[in-house]
């Protein structure tokens, strides 16, 4: 259903706000962002199963003979591709004399180790075993049943998303000092948009807090928040979004109205290694994904190698604050001051 706010074709995909409220003037949201509703649904998205899933990285960075290393929650993880083109994953440490994979060249689809030579191409060898992996288009996942102790998935709980031959996509990583949950937190507190992020978003109204489930056909419960993406000046771009937890370490975002209906924001969180004073250490791995019934969509995805890095430091501008309350959310847990 489109309200008057949301027009369905208007010949421009802007919005020229005729009344803007000064930062300062703008209605307050800290009564409505209640602490006790942002951890029941934090409650609710860590109750889902994940089946010990884990994001990566994305799946542009997998290719050719590139690997890609990371430490999810201590257990040192490759990932690269065989000779294929499938997606290969196992442990990080050499099973022969502990070498670092990570440092190791990828020749032909087999990661060959840089100490001692001892082959991987992917397949149990000399004491070394893969982990499952899934590639779904735009992310790279890894199964780690010994890190997530959960009844294993065959797949990871993968968000609905745009046919993504007539989308464009973008991925951006960054490393914050904190738990996953931190993250998620931030995501399910949707108060705080024209606060926090003036420069990016105005008019921001959380509509409902509970019936939420069309945004991903499940019934899952979530935020419905209508917003204006600002551009410049008093040029903005009126959506409603719908934020969704579909398991514990991923937020979704859908636009389900206004300009770009369809598009989609997966924000995801992977425990890292702890960092050298043995506080945790969490990446933020957020994917967009983003489509429009608009001609001139197709001449934008024809320049998606110029426009994935603007969308990139757009995302990036976001996570410089985000991480912020995230990390001063795990402080204060940590310490024992958190009023939530």
């Amino acid at each position: 259903m489109n309200t008057g706010r949301f027009p369905s074709r208007a010949r421009f995909p802007l919005t020229l706000r005729k009344r803007p409220v000064a930062w300062e003037h703008q209605r307050p949201t800290w009564r409505e962002a209640r602490p006790s509703l942002i951890a029941q649904a934090l409650k609710q998205a860590q109750a889902r199963p994940s089946g010990n899933w884990y994001v990566v990285g994305a799946t542009q960075d997998v290719v050719d003979n590139r690997l890609v290393a990371r430490n999810i929650a201590g257990q040192e993880v490759v990932v690269w591709r065989d000779t294929e083109g499938r997606i290969v994953a196992g442990p990080g440490s050499c099973p022969h004399l502990g070498a670092p994979l990570r440092d190791s060249p990828v020749r032909c689809g087999t990661l060959v180790c840089h100490w001692h030579g001892l082959a991987l191409n992917g397949t149990p060898f000399a004491g070394w075993e893969p982990f499952p992996a899934h590639d779904d288009g735009v992310l790279v996942w890894v199964r780690l049943d010994g890190i997530g102790g959960e009844p294993p998935l065959d797949a990871p709980v993968v968000p609905i998303r745009p046919t993504l031959s007539g989308a464009l996509s973008a991925v951006y990583s960054a490393v914050g000092t904190c738990e996953p949950e931190d993250i998620v937190a931030n995501r399910l507190d949707p108060w705080h948009g024209a606060w926090f992020h003036p420069y990016s978003f105005v008019d921001l109204a959380v509509v409902d807090v509970t019936d939420t489930g069309t945004s991903n056909g499940d019934g899952q419960d979530g935020f419905a928040v209508d917003v204006s993406f600002k551009l410049a000046g008093r040029l903005v771009v009126p959506v409603r979004a719908v934020f969704t937890a579909p398991e514990p370490r991923t937020v979704v975002m859908h636009i389900t109205q206004g300009e770009g209906q369809g598009s989609v924001v997966e924000t995801h969180a992977t425990p890292l290694e702890p960092d050298e004073r043995g506080r945790p250490r969490s990446a933020v791995i957020e994917a967009i994904i983003a489509t429009s019934d608009r001609r001139g969509f197709t001449a934008a995805r024809a320049l998606a190698p110029l426009l994935r890095p603007l969308m990139r430091t757009t995302a990036g501008r976001l996570w410089r604050d985000d991480l912020s309350y995230a990390e001063r959310r795990w402080q204060l847990r940590f310490t024992g001051r958190f009023p939530g």
